[in-house]
């Protein structure tokens, strides 16, 4: 299936699928559980428009892998061009909101680091940004402090408020601004809290969005 960008409303999307630009470590308790230095300025790397997929796509681990991660974050996605913005100008780039689940290759990413390597063998493969419809920007009231909530199998394995990001959206948003343009149809990833864990095959994940907008994966 070709991933196409569409909104919660049913009105259909006609941004393009861009490049994925996410933070890593922007959640003080998530850092804590990995014993990983917090970071003095935010961690950005990019996921290919590849990545994307759609919830109803099952999640499918690389056979190269036998340890990947759910790292559940809300997505932005960018409705306008944003280069060496401010937090005004972010916010008006701003389309709508989604949850997301950043998958990550804990094994490969290990090795990766161990040697000083990039990350994108275990950060960048086909399917590993599965994303939500998303909701447009007026429905969603504060999404600097709304829940994000992840349950495996039934049980709660992630529940936190965006508001404890170390660096917000916009600020976000701006600081990746300076370093590359953010186009329409790119998607922002905006780290994960604190209750990461290995995904196996048959998995249900239960995903909401504010207490509001909720949605199924499963893992094959």
């Amino acid at each position: 299936m070709t991933y196409q960008h569409s909104f919660e409303d049913g009105t259909p999307c006609q941004l393009p699928a861009g490049k994925v630009v996410c933070v890593g470590r922007n959640y003080v308790d998530h850092i804590k559980e990995l014993d990983n230095p917090v970071p003095t300025e935010p961690i950005l790397f990019i996921k290919p428009a590849t990545s994307l997929q759609p919830f109803s796509e099952p999640v499918i681990v690389p056979a190269y892998s036998h340890n990947c991660h759910h790292e559940t974050e809300l997505a932005v996605l960018v409705g306008e061009k944003l280069f060496c913005g401010d937090r005004e100008s972010a916010d008006k780039a701003i389309a709508g909101f989604g949850i997301a689940l950043d998958l990550t290759l804990r094994d490969i990413q290990q090795g990766l680091k161990e040697k000083g390597l990039p990350w994108e063998k275990a950060k960048a493969f086909d399917g590993s940004c599965p994303i939500s419809p998303f909701v447009k920007k007026e429905q969603l009231a504060n999404p600097q402090d709304t829940m994000l909530k992840l349950l495996v199998n039934g049980a709660v394995q992630q529940e936190e408020s965006t508001k404890l990001m170390i660096t917000g959206i916009l600020d976000l948003m701006a600081y990746m601004s300076a370093f590359f343009s953010l186009m329409p149809g790119d998607v922002i990833l905006t780290g994960t809290p604190a209750g990461v864990s290995q995904l196996n095959s048959g998995d249900r994940l239960d995903l909401e969005l504010d207490g509001r907008f909720r949605y199924t994966v499963s893992v094959a």
